[in-house]
């Protein structure tokens, strides 16, 4: 079977981090793009790939079947447009943009180009998720009764030159770390009845917010921050409960407690799975990927777009 063959755009720390996984896989880089040559130059020598100086020659090529976008999301609107109008396929990074408005321009592409467009949203192609959904699905805990999501590190600490830590590359919380309690939240329950955000904004970032959203008899919380380190999920039912002391971040265990007693899924949340489903899904002729549909990419985005107005959230580039 031939290899997967990947276009890169972008070579910091996440191409890094996917590429030395996938690799091991079916899957190979044959390009990759950065704003550094000289970073390129050194990701493409690990990665046996081709650093291009040029979006279009690392991208507008015979043997890349898809592109890989792994740049700061401020960037991804502009890239992914660039790839999908060459006929390319796309997975781009969480957030694949600023805002909903981004992301369904970034499909509105990809549905008149005929080509495939995912988010690269790595746990709803985990099994760890998706038992928890088939869980909550079968009412394996009854009515849900609430929900607690904690997702926190201490990314204040990091060199203010961090992109996480800049305004101008839209750093903060609600987009880089809040993208994950509120998928997981929209993937499990559907668009909430009601939002509402409570954050503190410090040099033009959100440095951490609670976001409550509401829905027919329960409430999710989700607590969001860059000033210490926590993670982990709760959900409550009318006939128990299901724990994740782990929920996003290579989550490998779900705890399901209920009135037949207590079972525990092993599984894993990794990159490798993550690409070997959108390479299956480019292969059958898909455009839209079954585990992050574009109605969740949108809806997501949507909510997160209230939430930074409910914070008076307003970055450089957008005054």
């Amino acid at each position: 079977m031939e290899k997967f063959r990947w276009a890169y755009i972008g070579c910091g720390s996440i191409a890094n981090t996917t590429a030395k996984e996938i690799v091991k896989g079916n899957h190979k880089i044959v390009s990759v793009y950065g704003r550094s040559i000289d970073k390129a130059r050194s990701f493409a020598e690990k990665f046996g790939a081709d650093a291009c100086d040029d979006f279009d020659k690392a991208v507008n090529r015979d043997d890349v079947d898809a592109v890989y976008i792994a740049t700061p999301h401020t960037s991804h609107l502009e890239y992914a447009i660039k790839a999908m109008e060459l006929g390319k396929s796309v997975l781009c990074e969480k957030p694949v943009g600023v805002t909903a408005e981004e992301a369904e321009k970034m499909i509105n592409t990809a549905k008149s180009k005929g080509v495939y467009f995912c988010e690269a949203m790595w746990t709803w192609f985990s099994d760890v998720a998706l038992t928890v959904k088939k869980w909550v699905r079968d009412k394996e805990i009854g009515d849900i009764t609430g929900v607690e999501i904690n997702y926190a590190f201490p990314g204040i600490l990091m060199p203010k030159s961090s992109r996480l830590l800049k305004p101008e590359t839209a750093g903060g919380a609600i987009l880089d770390i809040g993208i994950y309690p509120i998928t997981y939240c929209y993937n499990l329950f559907g668009y909430p009845k009601s939002i509402t955000c409570k954050g503190e904004i410090k040099n033009g970032i959100d440095i951490a917010e609670t976001v409550v959203l509401e829905y027919d008899g329960f409430k999710c919380t989700l607590n969001m921050s860059l000033c210490k380190l926590k993670e982990n999920c709760i959900i409550n039912g009318t006939k128990g409960t299901i724990t994740l002391p782990v929920f996003f971040h290579m989550a490998s265990k779900a705890i399901l407690k209920n009135e037949k007693g207590k079972e525990v899924f092993k599984g894993k949340t990794d990159y490798l799975t993550q690409f070997n489903a959108v390479a299956e899904e480019i292969g059958q002729g898909k455009m839209e990927s079954g585990y992050i549909p574009f109605n969740s990419t949108v809806s997501c985005l949507k909510i997160i777009d209230l939430c930074r107005r409910q914070m008076n959230l307003v970055y450089p580039f957008e005054k």
